[in-house]
């Protein structure tokens, strides 16, 4: 029986071939798991597991770094850079101390690591957008660990490609559908062995979609029920679309080479381009999460950086880094980037990102409204003059145009406090996120006593909408399309603007070229995204006119909700469906 299945198309491009269905998992270890009684032997078991899970994973990211066919269709560096960063996981200081504390009170190494990991994925899923989609990251580093401790095997993703479909036949690259896939999975394969990912989980920025990308292979992920697709089945995966179709005809494949090859060559045209296609320009920056991002952000064509995320240099551990670790940290982005843009964001903890290192804030019925972001940072100081004081030394000797910025800001007089404690340290340009309605609504008062503002539509559509972003169920009230939040974008960027102050979006909803042109007809003045998506961003922008942005972006304000409005939208950006995004 033929389906017909659609998703988010994340890499764009047609692929088909026979479903692999890959759809394993490492069992949870029991709650009530107990070791025999020698703790120390049965840490050492727990640690040697995660070094060998470790010790893997680079041997993986070496390889990369040394393909076989450097042509083959690999995903490279990119690939490599992920499969390290795993590897950090699997040795973070402060997870190796919450696997010890766990022995020591008599469990078991296998449940040991599972709730070891608990806590940071928790802290990773609540913060949504980029860091949220690291959740199935740290997940298949726990999986690993645990099949290790218990010996179950890990799901395999075969080697080869699938058999001809005729015999004598060329070997055919077969569609790997999951429900998610990691990144030690995927980062080894090719477009000679995989002609699209399909998966029911993950996001715009998950790994999957960052190595289809870094591949060249369509992709598509949030498509519900792909699992069920019948194994072997011929499967035609649209990565531009979201469509994902069985039971296809062969002139239905030959029309999809067809469009897939004439989309590339008009992509390629149009990613030469900087700003619109009738020259407003529009600065393309990358969100990090520290140096490890840097490769990415240069190899994709950033012009800065536009979100530095630096709580990943906090967060799970007993203390706060030692000043000299952060100034190595931001020294690393101001290298890469002389003369341009470099996006700082002081230390975001509280709520879901809670710091080890500080006390805890005391009852908070509701912690995503309680002490988190500059609330916290004016309640311990000394926090963030050592962090301003390590951004400051690490700018000093570099061209880098460094500009911080404060996250959760609500009034006038926090983004003054905050600016003033910049100046103090001789930092110039000083800057407040837009992430609470209040901060919208009033952005004119807020950018009068800053340099510039940042709009992060994560957190701005939880506020707005009082949806917790941590709960599933919620999740259409997030979706970046919703009218109501496009409306508060406006009404920051023409505060800004009244200001004559620039307003960006780092929120990785810039990261959709059709939702890119409407921020941009909205008055938005830099975008800022994942770096993998900057390419068809800019191919997006580079084929529309400032005005056609405007167009696009007053549909989506009349619309009634978000389906609507990405509808109305793109009816204004006509290039988008010959690009393939």
């Amino acid at each position: 029986m033929a389906v017909r299945l659609t998703g988010a198309g994340v890499s764009p491009g047609a692929g088909h071939g026979p479903a692999y269905i890959l759809t394993a998992s490492v069992p949870e270890p029991p709650e009530d798991s107990a070791h025999a009684g020698d703790a120390d032997a049965e840490k050492e078991r727990a640690l040697a597991a995660l070094r060998q899970v470790a010790d893997e994973l680079e041997a993986r990211a070496a390889r990369l770094d040394r393909p076989e066919d450097p042509a083959s269709g690999g995903p490279g560096r990119e690939g490599a850079d992920i499969l390290r960063a795993q590897a950090l996981m699997a040795t973070d200081p402060g997870l190796t101390v919450g696997v010890e504390a766990l022995v020591d009170e008599g469990v078991a190494a296998p449940r040991a690591v599972f709730s070891a990991f608990a806590k940071y994925r928790d802290a990773l899923a609540g913060a949504g957008g980029y860091l949220a989609e690291r959740v199935a990251d740290l997940d298949d580093v726990r999986d690993r660990a645990i099949a290790v401790l218990t010996g179950h095997p890990l799901p395999g993703v075969p080697a080869e490609p699938a058999p001809p479909a005729e015999p004598g036949g060329a070997p055919r690259p077969y569609v790997l559908v999951a429900r998610d896939l990691a990144p030690a999975d995927t980062a080894l394969l090719s477009r000679d062995v995989v002609a699209a990912f399909v998966t029911e989980g993950g996001g715009p920025t998950s790994h999957t979609a960052i190595l289809a990308r870094a591949m060249g292979v369509p992709a598509v992920v949030g498509c519900a029920g792909a699992t069920a697709i019948t194994p072997g089945a011929t499967v035609l995966v649209d990565g531009s679309s979201g469509e994902v179709r069985t039971d296809v005809s062969a002139e239905d494949l030959a029309r999809a080479a067809s469009l897939d090859q004439a989309r590339r060559a008009a992509r390629a045209r149009a990613g030469e381009s900087r700003g619109t296609r009738d020259g407003h320009p529009v600065p393309l920056l990358a969100n990090i999460g520290g140096p490890q991002d840097l490769d990415a952000a240069l190899r994709n064509g950033a012009e800065g950086v536009g979100l530095y995320r630096t709580e990943f240099l906090f967060l799970g551990r007993r203390h706060a880094p030692a000043a000299e670790e952060q100034e190595r940290a931001y020294r690393a982005a101001l290298v890469a980037f002389p003369g341009r843009p470099v996006v700082v964001r002081a230390l975001d903890a509280g709520a879901d990102k809670p710091l080890a290192f500080l006390p805890p804030p005391g009852d908070e019925p509701n912690p995503a409204l309680g002490e988190r972001g500059l609330r916290l940072l004016r309640r311990f100081g000394d926090v963030l003059d050592a962090q301003l004081g390590a951004l400051a030394r690490a700018a000093a000797s570099e061209t880098a145009e460094l500009q911080v910025m404060a996250p959760m800001v609500a009034t006038a007089e926090e983004a003054r406090w905050f600016a003033q404690a910049c100046r103090a340290r001789g930092l110039r340009r000083a800057g407040v996120m837009v992430e609470v309605p209040a901060a919208a609504l009033r952005a004119a008062s807020l950018a009068a006593e800053v340099d510039f503002l940042s709009i992060g539509t994560n957190d701005l559509a939880q506020y707005a909408f009082a949806a917790d972003r941590e709960l599933g169920t919620l999740g259409d009230l997030q979706d970046p399309w919703q009218p109501a939040l496009l409306d508060l974008v406006r009404l920051a960027a023409a505060g800004a603007a009244e200001a004559a102050r620039p307003c960006g979006v780092c929120g990785e909803a810039a990261a959709d070229p059709a939702l890119a042109c409407v921020l941009v007809g909205l008055g938005v003045t830099s975008l800022s995204m994942a770096a993998a998506a900057l390419p068809a961003v800019r191919a997006g922008l580079g084929e529309h006119t400032l005005e056609q942005c405007r167009e696009a972006a007053e549909a989506a304000l009349a619309a009634t909700g978000p389906a609507s409005a990405r509808a109305a939208a793109r009816a204004c950006l006509p290039a988008l469906d010959r690009l393939g995004l």
